[in-house]
C-alpha cells in the first residue's frame, strides 16, 4: 500500500469510480465496478446491467439547475478500458435480452482525466467528447458540438480543448490501424458467473476527493 492509502486492486475486488466536479472538487456521477485487471499499462473494470451508480437528477425545469445525485439501475454491461496517464478509456457494451443472452454491440472512446487511484477505486472526470465505434470498426465523433460550445462559452480552454482532440486522434489511429484494445479478443470476454452485482461501498461520497493537477489549465 501506498502512503496515501492507495493500492493496486485484486481480480474481483468491488471498487468505485467516481467524477469529481470541477469547481468544488467533491464527488459527482460514480459507479461500481467489478476489477479484470490492475496492470502497470492497463486497468480494466466491469459493471453489469442492473448495478445501482449514482447519477445527477434531472432539473425541475428547463434552464433549471441539476438536481442532487440519485440512485439509478446501469442499463447494459460494460467492459473498462483504462490506461494510466491516458487521457481517454475505451468502453466495450454488451446487451442481454430478456433470457440473458449476451450480444457484443460496441465501443465506446470516452475522453476524461487521466484517473488518479483512490482507497476505494478511482476518480476522474468526463470531458464532453467521446467516440462510437461498431463492431465493424467504422467509427463516428460524439457530442462535438456540445465540445465546442463549451470552448466557445469559456468554460474549457482553447488549448485543452485541442489536448482532448488530440486525445481522440490517437484513438482515431488505433481504430483504423486495427490495433489493440480494438478487435483484440476483449469482446469475447465474460463475467464469471459467480461474481455478485457490485455496489457503492459506504463513504463512496465523503471519501476527499484526488484532483486532476491540470485542472486550472484545462476548465474556467
Amino acid at each position: 500500500m501506498n502512503e496515501d492509502g492507495t493500492r493496486r486492486f485484486e481480480y474481483g475486488e468491488n471498487v468505485v469510480l467516481r467524477y469529481i466536479t470541477r469547481f468544488d472538487s467533491r464527488a459527482g456521477m460514480s459507479w461500481p465496478y467489478r476489477v479484470v485487471e490492475d496492470q502497470d499499462d492497463l486497468v480494466a473494470l466491469y459493471i453489469p446491467k442492473g448495478a445501482q451508480y449514482a447519477r445527477w437528477g434531472r432539473p425541475p425545469a428547463p434552464g433549471a439547475p441539476r438536481g442532487p445525485l440519485e440512485l439509478d439501475g446501469w442499463r447494459r454491461d460494460v467492459l473498462r478500458l483504462m490506461f494510466p496517464g491516458k487521457g481517454h478509456s475505451i468502453w466495450l457494451f454488451w446487451e442481454r435480452d430478456d433470457d440473458g443472452n449476451r450480444e457484443f454491440t460496441s465501443y465506446y472512446v470516452n475522453m476524461e482525466e487521466p484517473f488518479r487511484r483512490t482507497p476505494i477505486g478511482f476518480d476522474t472526470n468526463d470531458h464532453t467528447l467521446d467516440i462510437v465505434v461498431r463492431p465493424d470498426l467504422s467509427w463516428r465523433w460524439k457530442d462535438e458540438e456540445q465540445f465546442a460550445g463549451l470552448i466557445e462559452a469559456g468554460r474549457y480552454t482553447p488549448e485543452f480543448g485541442e489536448f482532448v482532440r488530440n486525445e481522440g486522434r490517437s484513438a482515431v489511429e488505433l481504430i483504423e490501424g486495427r490495433k489493440p484494445p480494438f478487435g483484440a479478443g476483449w469482446e469475447d470476454w465474460e463475467p464469471p458467473a459467480d461474481w455478485e452485482c457490485p455496489s457503492l461501498v459506504d463513504g463512496w461520497a465523503d471519501l476527499p476527493a484526488r484532483v486532476w493537477e491540470r485542472r486550472d489549465w484545462a476548465y474556467r
